[in-house]
């Protein structure tokens, strides 16, 4: 029987305002659900901040989607937070969350270990920083911390995946293909920009899959939906065990 694959989508909410300055976590879940995503890891996610109404945008979108939530804030002033979030209905089990080496804005890393029929998959998501050295520091922790290993001896298949802020020519890019394969680059289309959501310009939002991982297909989700959902396009990646 042959080992079940994953959608995997990737997605930088901009805090679920979009293009027209709505504030509508609705529509995020409507893109990925439309998407039929199995795992989906979210950046720039808003909990309990004034600014976007004060409810738990994560909770919010997994319920919508009838899924649990795992949520990991980079940033926390009183009760308002922001961060990073996985969203899945696969059983989840070990849970790694904290902070990157940052200059400018606090940026950090979630990882969970996912279920997948008799397999387990580990999943990081994170959102690395707008400076250059910033994006390395961020990278080099993220390659060699311990962040892509999970709680067993033997190293598990691996995703990498989120807002890089690095387009393909940029060190940090370079640095992760080294341990990675982009997973766009092992699909069969042409690799496509993310950002901005309207007239993309730039390949900044990227899945990294670990050797053990087979691409089936990826692609970058452009509709009259996801144009004005986000600044950002979500990616979404169907994957298999090698």
């Amino acid at each position: 029987m042959p080992e079940k694959t994953i959608k995997l989508l990737t997605y930088n909410v901009h805090s679920c305002i979009g293009g027209d300055r709505k504030l509508d976590p609705g529509r995020i879940a409507s893109v990925i659900a439309e998407a039929e995503a199995d795992i989906v890891a979210l950046q720039e996610v808003d909990v309990l901040r004034r600014r976007t109404g004060g409810i738990d945008q994560a909770h919010t979108i997994a319920s919508l989607l009838k899924m649990q939530a795992h949520f990991h804030p980079a940033l926390s002033v009183a009760e308002e937070q922001y961060g990073d979030a996985i969203i899945t209905a696969l059983p989840t089990g070990a849970v790694k969350a904290g902070p990157l080496p940052s200059l400018g804005e606090q940026r950090g890393a979630l990882s969970v270990e996912i279920q997948v029929g008799s397999r387990k998959l580990l999943v990081v998501n994170t959102h690395l920083g707008l400076r250059g050295r910033e994006r390395m520091r961020q990278m080099t922790t993220l390659l060699n911390a311990g962040w892509l290993r999970g709680s067993t001896d033997e190293p598990l298949p691996t995703i990498l995946c989120g807002d890089f802020n690095a387009i393909p020519s940029s060190a940090t890019y370079r640095l992760a293909t080294r341990s990675f394969k982009d997973a766009q680059l092992a699909g069969k289309d042409r690799p496509k920009a993310t950002f901005p959501s309207r007239y993309p310009l730039m390949r900044i939002d990227h899945v990294f899959v670990s050797d053990d991982l087979v691409v089936k297909k990826a692609a970058v989700l452009q509709n009259r939906l996801t144009k004005i959902a986000s600044d950002h396009l979500p990616l979404l990646a169907e994957i298999g065990f090698a």
